[in-house]
């Protein structure tokens, strides 16, 4: 993207100031709708919605707690409008927060931003962008408990991730509820191969407001927004609804490298364990002192959680982790999502498996060697994807080099990499990441299934 510094200056100059103008929440007769307002000094307004269609195992809500929830989601949800002109004060008008409540959004905004203000070439800091202002003198509800049980919540987004989250906690007995935004066929479709019941589907609709697809068609400023941070506040709404704790996140250790190195920036800053931290602590203090969101992968890295999935022969043909391709269900097989994931799952896989799963020989095109570069760690910058870490993809190629017959696709064959050693490939496929939130039920069914793939 080119460099918008310019941009970024004029358009706060012009715009001072964006706008929480308000929310309410709807009780249809068969969803809850939840309507949100911002704006842009008073020139430009935002009403995005989120839809929750009624279940039968849904609990009722006080009025205050339906206010509790609906405001944070629109916390969650503001930046994705703030940035189109990024004004350098934000007011918040339905309720009053502390000054420790906009210390920690202001860090989620910048961090979870670095992506776009590095892409646009934008210089600033996490005192500068953004200052907060609260109109109101209405103090947020009081937080609500949340009982006890074998009940655990998985966001599903129709990769390879979420599916083993699925199928080992279903294993392992706990009474598995999937959740998903927007559901698209991928998602539909590992719900179902994981055999569990569209009963216990918790379905959440997103809209956005088209103005703001329409500002940036018209030169405004547009990027990468924190989108898995809006995902955690849906699920605490989520959460309270159903009566259930627990939320089983999908999120790996690889989650937490910066992509570029030597920074801050990452593309999965609002998957990283210090994101999860940070949400852990808001939620429990400010929303529900019961919230347990976790995310159950997050002792793994992306070589361990491809070798569990290539177990999971069920979910071959139906999972999708390309971005480009989701809303047609399809693997683009140009992209570094595509390549990532071929890369990680190759060692497990036959290249005939390969083909048939991306419709294509997809290690054996030349035109993706750019993107094997950035991979693989040759180039300076990782691609601004969910992809592991450069040792995870040297090794996975690694392993490829040796396990598949001749002749190599042609994207392996002239990898180019440093050889790595048998030894340390053994300890990375047992080395397991000590930061994490799984309590000792969730993680010995990790423990034992690695166990049972690698030997103890």
């Amino acid at each position: 993207m080119a460099d918008n510094q310019q941009l970024y200056n004029n358009l706060r100059k012009k715009y001072h100031r964006f706008h929480f103008e308000s929310f309410e929440v709807d009780h249809e007769k068969y969803q809850t709708v939840i309507r949100f307002h911002f704006s842009v000094e008073d020139q430009y307004h935002f009403y995005p919605v989120l839809i929750f269609p009624a279940s039968r195992f849904y609990t009722k809500l006080s009025e205050e707690q339906w206010n509790l929830l609906a405001f944070h989601a629109g916390m969650a949800e503001l930046v994705s409008y703030w940035k189109s002109a990024c004004p350098p004060t934000v007011v918040i008008k339905p309720y009053r927060l502390t000054q420790e409540q906009i210390g920690w959004w202001k860090k989620l905004y910048f961090h979870g931003l670095g992506e776009f203000f590095y892409q646009n070439g934008i210089e600033t800091n996490e005192t500068d962008f953004m200052t907060i202002d609260c109109e109101s003198s209405i103090e947020l509800p009081s937080p609500r408990s949340i009982p006890d049980s074998n009940k655990v919540i998985v966001p599903v987004g129709g990769g390879k991730d979420s599916a083993v989250t699925l199928e080992l906690l279903k294993e392992s007995g706990f009474d598995v509820y999937p959740m998903a935004i927007n559901p698209r066929p991928a998602i539909l479709e590992t719900i179902e191969n994981a055999g569990i019941s569209r009963d216990k589907f918790i379905q959440v609709t997103r809209q956005l407001d088209p103005l703001l697809l329409k500002l940036n068609e018209e030169g405004f400023l547009n990027g990468h927004t924190p989108f898995s941070s809006v995902v955690a506040f849906i699920t605490a709404v989520a959460a309270m609804l159903s009566g259930i704790r627990h939320v089983a996140l999908s999120n790996e250790s690889s989650a937490n490298e910066a992509t570029i190195p030597g920074t801050k920036i990452n593309h999965q800053y609002s998957k990283s364990f210090e994101f999860e931290k940070d949400f852990r602590e808001y939620s429990q203090q400010w929303i529900t002192p019961d919230l347990n969101y976790f995310s159950f992968l997050r002792p793994l890295s992306e070589m361990q959680i491809g070798r569990l999935f290539s177990e999971l022969k069920n979910h071959y043909f139906s999972f999708k982790s390309c971005n480009r391709g989701s809303k047609d269900n399809i693997w683009c097989g140009e992209c570094s999502k595509c390549l990532f994931t071929a890369i990680i799952l190759g060692p497990h896989m036959s290249r005939e498996q390969q083909k048939k799963i991306f419709g294509k020989d997809i290690l054996d095109d030349g035109g993706l060697k750019p993107v094997f570069d950035q991979l693989a760690g040759v180039a300076p910058e990782k691609p601004f994807e969910c992809v592991g870490t450069i040792d995870e993809v040297q090794a996975s190629v690694h392993l490829i080099m040796e396990r598949w017959e001749n002749p190599l696709p042609m994207l392996i064959e002239s990898a180019g990499i440093p050889a790595i050693e048998d030894q340390h490939i053994k300890k990375m496929e047992k080395a397991l990441e000590p930061n994490h939130f799984l309590s000792k039920e969730f993680y010995d069914i990790l423990i034992k299934k690695l166990n049972s793939v690698y030997g103890s």
